[in-house]
């Protein structure tokens, strides 16, 4: 499973934050790597430098082997919070979508 950090202007897109949510994807994610074969993760601060509530955003984009690609976003205060939100809602969907071709 391939990771790839993306940041807008607005994010400092520094080695020690990609090493950060790498580990946070693989840590959480780690147990479908044989079926997902890429992870795209996109950072963004919506309003720059005004500050607000809310205006961290995290678009996780999961590419599947032999399905269309599922994307997830989740937006907070922090950070580290919207890469959390947008890795469990992701991680919600995955055990969903794996459990029900299971069942097939």
């Amino acid at each position: 499973m391939q990771i790839q950090i993306n940041t807008d202007h607005n994010i400092d897109g520094h080695e020690t934050l990609s090493s950060h949510v790498s580990a946070m994807v693989e840590q959480s994610l780690g147990r479908f790597s044989e079926q997902v074969t890429r992870i795209e993760v996109h950072i963004s601060d919506e309003n720059s430098d005004k500050g607000g509530e809310n205006d961290k955003r995290c678009l996780i984009e999961a590419r599947i082997e032999n399905r269309q690609p599922v994307v997830v976003t989740h937006q907070d205060a922090s950070l580290d919070s919207a890469v959390r939100g947008a890795i469990d809602k992701l991680k919600k969907m995955l055990s969903s979508l794996f459990g029900k071709q299971k069942n097939r």
